[in-house]
């Protein structure tokens, strides 16, 4: 297996850290970067919505694939915040875009199971081929800035040549996800029972979720088998 030089935006974060640690296991060279200031070996603070930060780093230093990961999460955060939401998700995004048009890296665009909205039909392999995302079907801020942001990979495909794989993880939990409210439900369980706190748990409803290093098992695959375009959706079989 050759080893490649990886950056990875967002690596100081939940998923992130995990697919740092798995891309190095396999012999590759990562360097994280993230919004805060961190003491760890082979990590740049960087803020995604400042352009010339992320182009200091990747002038600096010729990456191989770029995993972006660097967001803000999730549907509620996305509401409250959503200056904080559009400016890294889009504007972040497309800084990314900007840089791979000069510097031709390939990138592994992190997008979400969020973007197919509310779907009703059985979750298949093929639903975007024969059910082409509508933007009737994205109820909130995060799921339209995810779509955007794959529009915009593909967009710089077809412009300019760029080579991206997108990925659509779906409830990832494990360890390393910190509680706050705006996190998935499994910390918000564990979080409130830990206190003596009362949570509420809708009947009839269900989740598919996946195991944090399972999950980034299958990221780091990308980077070993890369096939420009291609789309993965990760997530755990049983519901």
């Amino acid at each position: 297996m050759e080893t490649q030089k990886i950056l990875v935006t967002g690596g100081g974060g939940f998923i992130g850290t995990h697919l740092v640690n798995e891309l190095r296991q396999r012999g590759h060279e990562v360097i994280a970067s993230d919004l805060y200031n961190a003491d760890r070996e082979d990590y740049i603070r960087v803020d995604v919505r400042n352009y010339r930060q992320l182009e200091r780093v990747l002038e600096k230093t010729r990456f191989d694939i770029v995993y972006h990961l660097a967001a803000e999460y999730g549907r509620w955060n996305g509401e409250d915040f959503y200056e904080n939401l559009w400016q890294t998700n889009v504007i972040g995004t497309k800084h990314i875009i900007r840089l791979q048009e000069n510097q031709k890296f390939r990138m592994v665009f992190f997008s979400s199971a969020e973007v197919y909205g509310d779907y009703n039909g059985v979750m298949k392999e093929d639903v975007m081929v024969n059910n082409p995302i509508k933007e009737t079907y994205q109820m909130n801020d995060y799921a339209i800035t995810k779509w955007a942001g794959e529009l915009m990979c593909m967009n710089s495909a077809n412009m300019f040549g760029t080579e991206t794989v997108r990925v659509r993880p779906v409830n990832c939990y494990g360890p390393g996800e910190h509680y706050t409210p705006y996190r998935g439900f499994i910390p918000k369980f564990i979080y409130h029972a830990l206190h003596d706190k009362s949570y509420i748990v809708y009947k009839g409803h269900k989740r598919i979720i996946d195991y944090v290093e399972d999950t980034v098992a299958t990221f780091a695959n990308i980077a070993d088998n890369f096939i420009p375009g291609e789309v993965y959706n990760v997530a755990g079989k049983p519901e």
